[in-house]
């Protein structure tokens, strides 16, 4: 046998780097390349080594547990897709919620060849059957994560399609091997998903984002300061973003912690963390857009004079930027794939201020909302309010004028 070339072994497939180990395979499962850090599993799979050593001490408490056949466990499995590197702790938390129940149902130590979509689907039936279809289809997002990473990593499936296919794949060229053994098991992978249908949303309806993802969001080292006072103020006043890109350092009242917004007849207030952000981002400016771009405007693309700031030559961030960007770096908490749009922030902010007991008209008042209506999907109209709800943006009261005195 020759390191680093594909071998056939028994019924196993062996496709690996110099470090790669020779299995015996008595089942037939697929086998992707190890390097160094890969985890070997008794059943004939090699998992490479992506996860580190963590990840391989992972799968292999969970191999033992197979009654005498070779194969991965659901449990094992579980806990090496969540042990992954880089998801971060809203991801994760919002994985383990779905898969930790997927464990509990159907048993940590059932083989992962066994799990099928119609197990899944009596699953998600019994726990999520009459949730709503946002929180089904949260549920069916994670799975379907699941399902495509032990796809890729050659984990073999209860569908008989997977067999024959990864059976092809040792029947073939051994030059071939290790390529046929991966597309098997992803086309025979079945998506475990595949008897959960995406469940309608109410249209017109915008799901908040969760406030633990915002945590996370708020903690991430990486976002530049410029983009984390953005989202705090959009989030901490509820303001739209056209509103908040087109304020000037001139309109802000840091100690007061608020804006005027031109034009607008409202003021935008805002709490302790804008509060802490602002003073870096304006810095020694005292004219000029608040929020400006990188780099400053090419000379065939010369902005109007009240986007360009007298300091630094730059111009007004736009909206489109902006919003690249935060889609860009909530890509991995939206559900979809898709990121956020700024417009999330300030519905988030209205949504989790109701659920606090806030009524509709001092929603109303943060916002500068001018009708009840637009209130409606957050709380009913004259809702009373929680005792303990404090209302930090509300603006002051007007000193009241005494009535004259009747002649």
């Amino acid at each position: 046998m020759l390191a680093g070339d594909a071998m056939l072994a028994g019924d196993a497939v062996l496709a690996g780097d110099s470090g790669a180990s020779v299995l015996d395979g008595s089942v037939g499962g697929a086998v992707l390349g190890g390097g160094a850090g890969g985890a070997v599993l008794s059943g004939g799979a090699v998992l490479a080594g992506d996860a580190g050593d963590a990840a391989a001490g992972v799968l292999g408490e969970g191999v033992g547990g197979v009654g005498g056949v070779g194969g991965v466990v659901l449990g094992a499995a579980v806990r090496a897709f969540l042990a992954r590197p880089g998801l971060t702790a809203g991801t994760l938390r919002s994985y383990d919620q779905t898969l930790s129940r997927l464990c509990l149902r159907l048993g940590a130590d059932l083989p992962l060849a066994d799990v099928t979509p119609q197990r899944v689907a009596a699953v998600f039936t019994a726990e999520w059957g009459t949730a709503a279809g946002a929180t089904w289809n949260r549920h069916r997002a994670a799975l379907r994560s699941f399902a495509a990473w032990a796809a890729g990593q050659g984990r073999t499936s209860a569908d008989p399609a997977a067999d024959q296919a990864t059976g092809r794949a040792a029947d073939g060229a051994a030059g071939r091997a290790a390529d046929g053994a991966a597309d098997g098991a992803s086309d025979g992978a079945a998506d475990l998903a595949a008897a959960l249908d995406r469940r309608p949303e109410p249209r017109g309806r915008v799901r908040p984002i969760a406030r633990s993802h915002l945590e996370d969001l708020w903690a991430r080292p990486d976002v530049a300061p410029r983009e984390r006072a953005l989202w705090m103020l959009l989030y901490e006043s509820a303001t739209p973003a056209e509103w908040a890109l087109s304020l000037d350092v001139q309109d802000l009242d840091l100690p007061g912690m608020s804006a005027v917004v031109r034009g607008r007849r409202h003021r935008i207030r805002w709490e302790a963390g804008t509060a802490a952000l602002l003073p870096l981002l304006v810095r020694d400016r005292r004219r000029g857009p608040l929020f400006l771009t990188d780099r400053r405007p090419g000379p065939g693309r010369a902005p109007a004079a009240a986007d360009l700031c007298p300091h630094t030559g730059r111009s007004r961030l736009s909206y489109e930027r902006a919003e690249h960007l935060f889609k860009r770096a909530t890509g991995d908490l939206d559900p979809e794939g898709e990121g956020y749009t700024l417009h999330r922030l300030r519905h988030s902010r209205l949504a989790h201020l109701a659920e606090d007991g806030w009524t509709a008209p001092m929603l109303m008042s943060l916002s500068g909302h001018a009708g009840a209506r637009t209130m409606r999907e957050f709380v009913r109209a004259g809702q009373p309010a929680v005792a303990t709800a404090d209302p930090p943006c509300l603006p002051p009261e007007r000193p009241r004028v005494p009535a004259r005195p009747s002649a």
